[in-house]
């Protein structure tokens, strides 16, 4: 149950229904809500003086659920938005790592010159063993903000555990929280505690409810800025990398009032499919691309197999930009 309650309600007495109906509250302005669990389906008596309105929920998917708000969420990057009304479908481009400034600003000059405007790359890097490559850490974050200082592009970094969440906040326009990350309470609270945009990816054995229940603990910390990632699935088939859960977005898409960005390539983990993937997801009227790319794929350091060249990365926004605007959005 989400209650909105009447403005100007004295702190002390909305600390008290809060602690009485068990809910977390949350201030926005002038006005405060409170989310209990979704069971109660009833309100109590207790707040008869102080609710201005009240909504009985399905699930716990409260604050991102289409039947609170049925309004696509808006998201501010600063120099562009997506989400809401814009028509916006962002194409986040770069590196699976950043590997050296040489690499990464190539790869951001790659993106100015199509006109692009946002980068991503990992520093901290969550690894399946720890005889890989692990990212440059501190120094790689410093020369993603070089990128953007110099070229006055946007960058999206993964936030991998609690050791370094208050640098990435700090330093990144996007906070990624990877599929690994998605169940890391710690890091959930501390996104929720600020107001940069937090793209949040489904961690890749995770039902549809579980993944936006963890959305659920970011909104519900204060931070209304939360971007949905679907990323692909672990299922039985061993040629693909994951399974990308196009099901999965159609359900999102209809139930949720977040924006969405897709990634193809976690999905597919083989670049000859990558475009595919994508121009399919574009088709899907979604709010964003996140798609690997890498100067020399051959020599990457991380996920070298399923990051495109610069050329391929040419060619499928080419063959990107006629399905964005025959679904009324437009390839940024």
């Amino acid at each position: 149950m989400i209650i909105h309650l009447k403005e100007n309600i004295d702190a002390n007495k909305v600390e008290e229904l809060a602690a009485q109906s068990k809910s977390i509250a949350l201030k926005t302005g002038s006005y405060t809500r409170l989310i209990t669990s979704s069971s109660i389906k009833e309100l109590p008596s207790f707040f008869d003086d102080y609710t201005d309105e009240f909504f009985t929920m399905d699930s716990d998917i409260q604050l991102a659920s289409k039947d609170y708000r049925s309004d696509i969420k808006e998201i501010d990057f600063d120099t562009f938005k997506i989400g809401g009304t814009t028509n916006n479908t962002v194409l986040i481009g770069g590196p699976c790592s950043v590997e050296s400034e040489e690499q990464i600003n190539a790869s951001a000059e790659h993106l100015i010159s199509m006109g692009l405007k946002t980068l991503r790359a990992g520093c901290f890097k969550p690894r399946t063993t720890p005889y890989s490559f692990q990212g440059m850490g501190m120094e790689g974050l410093m020369l993603l903000v070089k990128m953007r200082e110099k070229h006055g592009l946007k960058i999206v970094t993964e936030v991998r555990d609690s050791t370094h969440v208050q640098a990435i906040i700090e330093h990144s326009d996007v906070i990624q929280i990877g599929a690994k990350s998605m169940y890391d309470h710690g890091i959930l609270k501390a996104c929720g505690k600020q107001n940069k945009p937090v793209l949040l990816k489904r961690g890749f054995g995770t039902t549809l409810q579980e993944f936006v229940q963890c959305a659920e603990f970011i909104l519900s910390s204060g931070n209304p800025n939360v971007i949905l990632c679907e990323r692909g699935l672990r299922t039985f088939e061993t040629k693909t990398r994951f399974t990308l859960d196009l099901c999965g977005v159609a359900w999102l898409k209809e139930k949720t009032n977040l924006p969405l960005i897709l990634d193809p390539s976690h999905a597919m983990g083989h670049a000859f499919g990558v475009p595919d993937l994508a121009r399919a997801c574009t088709a899907m009227n979604i709010d964003g691309l996140l798609v690997e790319m890498h100067p020399n794929p051959k020599v990457a350091k991380s996920d070298a197999s399923q990051q495109l060249n610069f050329e391929e990365f040419k060619a499928m926004k080419k063959s990107l930009d006629p399905i964005a605007n025959a679904v009324g959005k437009t390839i940024i």
